[in-house]
């Protein structure tokens, strides 16, 4: 009954505003006896005429001019709040959570989010770091981050950043007296910096691969971190070898801080990669977030990946 209460207040106002039940019929996309028999009903339960029809023009009785004042008003303010809704549902705005390895926040989703901030005020970011597998659903965030495509079935992999190497260095300090390593193996003989997991607590295993053989070395050493950039500054500091992405220690082998050792050993691999649950109505605020970090390469790079325009 509030329903139909409402809808007929609707079509009154309507009537009332355009003075004719064709206009008004052809606004609301309904018939012009489908108004008039509401307009009849309305008037029965009132117990009060509400227009004056003519063969002209229709216009509103005393009554019919107070209940326009009255619920016009009303009408339009619900109206403008579905609106405003509307609005907020299409402007980015809210919190987006992401879990990811802090190389990955450091080299590709802090430097692309962080303008986003800046041209859109109503949008935060939640950068949070884990070495972990994160059960993201779980946790409540919104998106993670992997090297690889490899993601849960009801997920959505999106990549964003370019193919990715790992490297082995020590400082020249470190090497002194010592021999390169040559082969894998040939680590155990070698002080290595670890990384110790947040799974079961245990320590990333260094991989390896040359001429699609992979091989696997459990490496052992003084230090240990659960930090990639503690292990490069360890490294600096001649404590050891360490395992981390290649670019983190490019720079420094360039400067002769560092000497790199293993490179044919550590091939590229497919880069990092967004993955979020699959839902069909993403937030706009997580949209924005996503074709922000999309990784758009482009040359060599893009002929390389196959990625088209």
């Amino acid at each position: 009954m509030m329903k139909e209460n409402l809808n007929d207040l609707k079509i009154f106002v309507a009537v009332a505003q355009a003075h004719s039940f064709t206009r008004a019929a052809a606004q609301l996309g309904l018939s012009r006896s489908a108004l008039s028999h509401a307009m009849l009903a309305l008037e029965a339960r009132l117990g009060v005429r509400l227009f004056i029809r003519t063969t002209r023009s229709v216009s509103t009785t005393d009554a019919g001019t107070r209940l326009l004042s009255t619920i016009a008003p009303h009408l339009d303010g619900i109206q403008q709040g579905l609106t405003s809704l509307t609005s907020l549902r299409e402007k980015p705005a809210g919190t987006v959570r992401i879990t990811a390895h802090d190389h990955a926040i450091t080299t590709v989703l802090w430097p692309r989010l962080q303008p986003l901030l800046r041209d859109y005020p109503d949008v935060k970011i939640e950068l949070n770091v884990d070495y972990g597998l994160t059960d993201i659903a779980a946790q409540s965030f919104d998106a993670g981050v992997r090297s690889g495509t490899r993601v849960d079935k009801d997920m959505i992999a999106v990549r964003i950043g370019p193919d990715l190497r790992m490297g082995v260095a020590g400082s020249p300090e470190y090497f002194q007296g010592k021999s390169l390593p040559e082969l894998p193996r040939d680590l155990t003989d070698h002080s290595c910096i670890n990384l110790r997991l947040p799974t079961h607590g245990g320590l990333y295993v260094w991989e390896f691969k040359k001429q699609d053989i992979p091989v696997n070395v459990r490496v052992d050493g003084q230090a240990i971190f659960n930090n990639t950039f503690l292990m490069l500054q360890a490294a600096l500091q001649g404590v050891g070898l360490a395992y981390v992405p290649f670019d983190m220690i490019e720079p420094h082998v360039k400067a002769g801080r560092l000497v790199s050792v293993l490179e044919d050993w550590c091939p590229p691999f497919p880069g990092y990669h967004l993955y979020y649950p699959s839902r069909r109505h993403a937030s706009p605020a997580l949209n924005l977030v996503i074709e922000a970090l999309r990784y758009r390469p482009q040359g060599d790079e893009r002929a390389r990946t196959g990625e088209k325009k």
